[in-house]
């Protein structure tokens, strides 16, 4: 796991810009910081920061390919190929030979032999750029899943990109800007695929190629979400789904130094820490880690609320003792989640404002490193609930038929609306709802057809694409940058290609033939874990339930408001904002003013750090 950075500009001399290089490639250090390494030519620079995970003895990049004593390709490569012992084999067999055991040598061979076509033939998450000396041109090309990031920036004779927009804005020539549809990005939970927020900056789109030659750039998808039939009766396709989930956490326990599970006690996770720690068992690798988080006083005096109906604790350990694992209890204070050396880390990991679940943030930065300390990858449960069906959305008749994204809808805007706070005039300039609209359609456009699905079934097909395209991006995001701060590879084992696309067309009354959510997964788990996990109810991310929080967000509000110079003014309804202070304590966070209240405060500091341009 590493971050990379590139600049290719064909009017230009770049061996000059060796310092800018270095800049950019500085911003990457927390992603990679084991090893640097640069490459330059007459109109290209690559940089690379390293996580070493497999041989790490070896492997260091940019990686360079000879042919004929001439180096015909460089690659700058961020991720992990969970197949490359295969490919390896396979490359071997067409007369390549390989000086190193990485995964990263075997991408590289496998440019050479397919060229762009190399990214059909990977299994992992991958975000790459790959310089050929032949054509000079540039691939970029980012995993199907879009689990490892990739941001770019055309100029008029090439593109610079990196692993995050930081280590695009370290270059002089990109302004610091946002106009009107970065910030509707911004304050609307609609992740439009290829949006970057920052003006002139695009995101590679998960499985995405984008080219750049002297005639100019190109994009292609490679992979996308197709429609097939179902053909399998229920215990195959119980039975499939059990075999690829198995045979994707084998794969991902590949690495030469320490790894864990991240353990919540859910259904998702345990699937993942039992599967784990019987392939651990297997290859005499010993005990498998866990590591779970909750906050101090939280077990002893947690409230039930409408998502979250019992402590992750008792399940945690359950599952624990039953998988017989090295269990360690990451217990946070609350009050940390608000200190600002920790809201200045996750700031400066996002480089943009953290616009929902904002005390969720810190809480996972906290986290991730305390694992850090004994732990280098981990294992996640991320995005079994867009794929299962885990989201009460997928299970609520109102919400199917509401003509906008599930979890925009009225139930579930108080976590994912961050608009109370906003100023009346902003919000009619922006017109949210307009541009909502407008994503909506473009997205249920792109929803793959099955000729002759009944209507329900279709619509629930739609709603799927919508979790796996839309709002597993934001997820996915969240732990990549937060994990990432602090040199943490997080694996996610859901997000296998092979298990998505099969699950994605298993129709939905064999998705929920028990009548609960994630039926499927519970089935194919079924012999693997204690009957209280098995049976939970679906619960998310633990939040805090401490008062101090909510005082402490107050306290800041207060700060900002005080603040005639405070660069969010423009956007914030003071009064609002006022008003919501005074009201008694925990009467915010029941409220939808506590996610707005964070999104200004974060909103604000972002302002303010980055030194951001509003075009309004």
């Amino acid at each position: 796991m590493c971050g990379i950075v590139g600049w290719v500009d064909f009017a230009r001399d770049l061996s000059r810009e060796r310092p800018t290089l270095r800049a950019m490639t500085d911003t990457m250090a927390c992603r990679g910081p084991d090893a640097e390494g640069h490459w330059h030519d007459r109109h290209v620079l690559f940089g690379h920061r390293r996580l070493a995970v497999i041989d790490l003895e070896h492997g260091h990049q940019p990686m360079t390919a000879e042919i004929d004593g001439r180096t015909a390709a460089v690659v700058t490569f961020c991720g992990e190929i969970y197949n490359f012992r295969e490919l390896r084999a396979e490359l071997s067999a067409h007369g390549h030979r390989f000086r190193t055991r990485s995964d990263t040598e075997v991408v590289l061979r496998a440019y050479l032999q397919w060229g762009e076509d190399l990214a059909g033939h990977l299994n992992g998450m991958f975000a790459l750029g790959v310089w050929d000396t032949r054509s000079e041109e540039l691939l970029l090309v980012r995993d199907r899943m879009g689990i490892k990031p990739l941001y770019y920036y055309p100029t008029p004779a090439g593109v610079l990109f990196g692993s995050e927009p930081k280590a695009v804005l370290a270059n002089p020539a990109v302004p610091r800007r946002v106009d009107a549809d970065g910030l509707r990005e911004i304050l609307d939970m609609v992740k439009t695929p290829e949006a970057a927020v920052f003006t002139g900056m695009r995101e590679v789109r998960p499985g995405q190629v984008v080219r750049v030659g002297r005639g100019g750039l190109t994009k292609r998808r490679y992979w996308s979400l197709t429609a097939r039939e179902h053909t399998d009766d229920l215990p195959t396709t119980v039975a499939t789904v059990r075999e690829l989930l198995a045979d994707t956490v084998d794969r991902q326990l590949v690495a030469d130094v320490p790894l864990a599970v991240l353990l919540s006690g859910g259904l998702d996770s345990s699937a993942v820490t039992a599967l784990a720690a019987r392939g651990l068992a297997a290859q005499g690798r010993g005990r498998l880690r866990t590591f779970s988080v909750d906050f101090v006083g939280a077990a002893e005096g947690f409230l039930a609320d409408a998502v979250r109906g019992a402590s992750d604790a008792p399940y945690v350990r359950e599952m624990s003792a039953h998988a017989g694992t090295d269990h360690t209890e990451v217990l946070l204070q609350a009050d940390a989640l608000a200190a600002p050396h920790v809201r200045d880390a996750v700031l400066a990991a996002t480089d943009l404002p953290p616009a929902y679940w904002g005390d969720m943030w810190p809480s996972l930065y906290l986290l991730f490193a305390d694992i850090r300390r004994a732990c280098t990858v981990a294992l996640s449960g991320e995005a079994a609930d867009e794929l299962f069906g885990g989201y009460l959305w997928f299970r609520n008749p109102a919400v199917r038929q509401a003509a906008t994204f599930p979890w925009l809808t009225s139930g579930s805007a108080r976590y994912f609306g961050g608009l109370a706070l906003l100023d009346e005039g902003v919000k009619e300039k922006l017109d949210i709802p307009g541009y909502r609209a407008d994503r909506y359609r473009d997205a249920l456009a792109e929803v793959p057809v099955l000729a002759g699905e009944p209507a329900g079934e279709r619509r629930m097909r739609e709603i799927t694409y919508l979790n796996l395209t839309r709002f597993v991006q934001t997820l996915l995001d969240r732990k990549d940058r937060m994990s990432m701060a602090v040199g943490l590879e997080v694996r996610v084992p859901y997000c296998d290609h092979r298990l998505v696309e099969y699950v994605f067309n298993v129709p939905w009354p064999m998705k929920s033939f028990d009548g609960r959510e994630k039926s499927l997964l519970r089935a194919a788990a079924a012999d693997l874990l204690p009957a209280s996990v098995l049976e939970r109810a679906k619960t998310p991310y633990p939040a805090t339930q401490d008062a101090g929080y909510e005082r402490a967000l107050r306290a800041r509000m207060a700060g900002l408001l005080a603040d005639r110079h405070a660069p969010v003014l423009p956007l914030l309804d003071r009064e609002r904002a006022r008003r919501a202070l005074s009201r008694p304590l925990g009467a915010v966070s029941r409220s939808y003013d506590r996610g707005s209240m964070e999104l200004m405060l974060w909103l604000n500091q972002w302002l303010a750090a980055y030194d951001v341009t509003v075009d309004l």
